[in-house]
């Protein structure tokens, strides 16, 4: 094979940020290679649509991490690398081949209200609840209502031990009301965020879901001391047994005299129950492995997240590019090297292809392999990470041949440059690096699993395609994504795979 040299301090890239580079050179390849060609061709877009339509299903409902939908699209994958003859790679002793499994935690509300006068007023229906405290059985405590919550507010008012109603439209101005309500003896805070009822009810309809579903931890979630409450006005009044005009007109007197009408609103007993449980399940990231030759003993690790949102109510969140793409991607790469290694064109180096869970809840799977990983990490020469592969984001609607790569020049320029030379060899995409800065304030270099490998300074590229409308709704489905694309973009990922796995020299580290 013919190589280029290129002398990497001379190389100067058009919006990458500046970073050590080495002083010595890298050798490229100059012209394709004809035995990648063949088997980047057995990558197809009608694959890539099969997988995903499996992985993008109602029938799997999200696949939230720990639900009957993740252990489902666990299983498919772990078949697929199965038929491809892709060997399972386990800690020794585990009956799970293919599986990594580990222990997380799933937190949930099981019933949260406010009950006055033998009505119970309920999250999520009646009023919401953002606070963190655990309230079961049932307590009993006092309503006050405390207008603005400024100081004179409470003038004449014993709220010791209560809770407390107050008027506060933004976050900080709550936590500033909260800080003078605490000071004055108050537990518990009813915060009004909205003028008129139907406001409130628009606001609770649009945030609903955002609390209603459970969180998953690698800990047993510890309850808080905060107690805290968003109603509407008109239920403060029914919570207070009090006229609402009454309440509106004690509000306007309060702000026009140094008095304080308040305390003609009479304090109201209350009982609150805030019931949270915390559940311990097992869920697994699937691994498929494909000796090395001559270079086993080193590694290149391709990854994408298998898991998504779920389900809100009867709303599926497909998860069709987040990250079914990458995860279709990552599939038909790795019946492409098994096909090439049968054929006896097996790579140099070893590939681990690794399909993380929990990534929607904090990168929980990857945070658990490399705490606990299968391979040396001294050993592991790379990690490319595919998030998100299969849409075009608004900013390139118009040059839709394009993806953005971040972190690849992070930790090592050679990383970055083969990357760069496989695109011109081969796909001939813009590689957008709007993302890649340090600056960058959507921070997307922390928000994908390869951020557990770079932690560890382990080269990592990110592909990624960029947010979209439909991220993170029940909108990402399958019949939008350009499947000429995601097979495109699979073609680079699949080239700098292979070259990665199969040059001389492992790529060096930034001094």
């Amino acid at each position: 094979m013919q190589h280029l040299i290129i002398i990497g301090c001379l190389i100067i890239f058009c919006n990458l940020p500046v970073y050590p580079q080495l002083d010595i050179a890298i050798q490229l390849p100059l012209e394709p290679n004809s035995v990648a060609e063949q088997y980047a061709k057995t990558i197809s877009e009608a694959d890539l649509q099969n997988y995903l339509s499996i992985l993008a299903s109602d029938a799997l409902e999200g696949r939230e991490t720990g639900s009957r939908g993740q252990k489902m699209a666990a299983a498919f994958i772990r078949e697929h690398f199965r038929d491809n003859r892709l060997r399972p790679i386990v800690i020794e002793g585990s009956d799970s081949l293919y599986l990594q499994k580990f222990l997380l935690y799933r937190n949930f509300h099981k019933e949260i209200y406010i009950e006055s006068n033998g009505h119970k007023y309920m999250h999520l229906k009646d009023l919401l609840y953002l606070g963190n405290a655990n309230v079961s059985p049932p307590n009993e405590m006092s309503l006050h209502f405390v207008g603005d919550g400024e100081e004179k507010d409470y003038q004449g008012l014993d709220v010791v031990d209560g809770m407390v109603a107050f008027i506060a439209k933004t976050q900080n101005e709550r936590q500033l009301k909260m800080k003078v309500a605490r000071e004055n003896g108050a537990i518990a805070f009813f915060v009004l965020n909205t003028d008129h009822k139907s406001e409130f009810e628009n606001y609770l309809d649009k945030n609903a879901r955002f609390f209603e579903s459970t969180s998953i931890t690698t800990q047993k979630e510890q309850p808080g001391k905060n107690i805290l409450f968003l109603g509407s006005t008109e239920l403060l009044a029914e919570l207070l047994d009090v006229d609402l005009l009454k309440l509106k007109n004690a509000l306007k007197k309060a702000r026009q005299t140094s008095k304080n009408p308040l305390r003609k609103i009479k304090s109201s007993s209350i009982n609150i129950k805030i019931e949270k449980i915390s559940e311990q399940f097992e869920t697994e990231n699937v691994l498929g492995f494909i000796e090395g030759s001559d270079k086993k003993e080193e590694l290149v690790v391709i990854t994408a997240h298998y898991d998504h949102v779920g389900k809100k109510g009867d709303q599926i969140f497909n998860g069709a590019d987040d990250d079914g793409s990458g995860t279709s991607a990552l599939m038909e790469m790795a019946q492409a090297f098994t096909i090439a290694k049968s054929n006896g064109h097996g790579p140099r180096r070893s590939l681990l292809f690794l399909t993380f869970t929990g990534e929607e809840k904090g990168l929980l799977g990857s945070d658990f392999y490399s705490k606990n990983p299968v391979w040396p990490l001294d050993k592991t020469i790379a990690n490319l990470n595919i998030d998100m592969i299969g849409r075009v984001d608004p900013l390139h609607e118009d040059q839709d041949q394009y993806i953005y790569i971040i972190g690849s020049d992070r930790l090592s320029m050679d990383l970055h440059m083969i990357n760069e030379q496989m695109n011109q060899l081969y796909t001939h995409m813009e590689l957008d690096y709007k993302y890649n800065s340090p600056d960058d304030p959507n921070r997307f270099y922390y928000r994908s699993d390869h951020y557990n490998f770079a932690r560890y300074n382990i080269p990592i590229i990110f592909y990624f395609n960029g947010t979209h409308a439909d991220y993170h709704q029940s909108t990402d489905t399958v019949e939008k994504i350009r499947f000429d694309l995601l097979k495109k973009r699979t073609d680079l990922i699949f080239h700098c795979t292979w070259e990665l796995a199969n040059r001389e020299e492992r790529i060096r580290m930034n001094q």
